[in-house]
């Protein structure tokens, strides 16, 4: 093999390499497109869920109230929760929500299903 020949050879594989590695970076930014805004909406829900639960025994809200709240809430974010889906119980002044749901990411080449479950208590009264 001549220098001119080996020069090619290795030239071929660095854009080869470089194709790949753009592909994967691409890849990755796509992905994080999609799925951090899910990760936000279910941060700031979170955020709602416990100011909701510390001051639900305050201004006496019932189990039912609170409900609705959150379903508004998660309706404004566009978030697929049902009222089902979200269980609050009320004893004693302490009030504990807890919340199931699941979001499908269509990535085009796979459907990644998330599961979050996110709680709230007003326990830290």
């Amino acid at each position: 093999m001549s220098r001119s020949q080996i020069r090619r050879s290795q030239a071929g594989n660095s854009r080869l390499k470089a194709i790949v590695w753009t592909a994967i970076l691409a890849s990755f930014v796509y992905v994080c497109i999609r799925v951090v805004p899910l990760y936000f909406n279910d941060y700031q829900f979170r955020d709602t869920m416990q100011s909701t639960a510390r001051f639900a025994s305050v201004n006496r809200q019932s189990p039912d109230a609170i409900r609705k709240k959150l379903l508004q809430e998660a309706e404004k974010a566009e978030m697929p929760i049902r009222l089902e889906d979200i269980k609050v119980v009320s004893h004693g002044g302490r009030v504990d929500i807890e919340v199931n749901y699941n979001v499908t990411v269509d990535l085009h080449v796979y459907e990644w299903t998330l599961n979050f479950h996110p709680t709230a208590s007003n326990s830290q009264l």
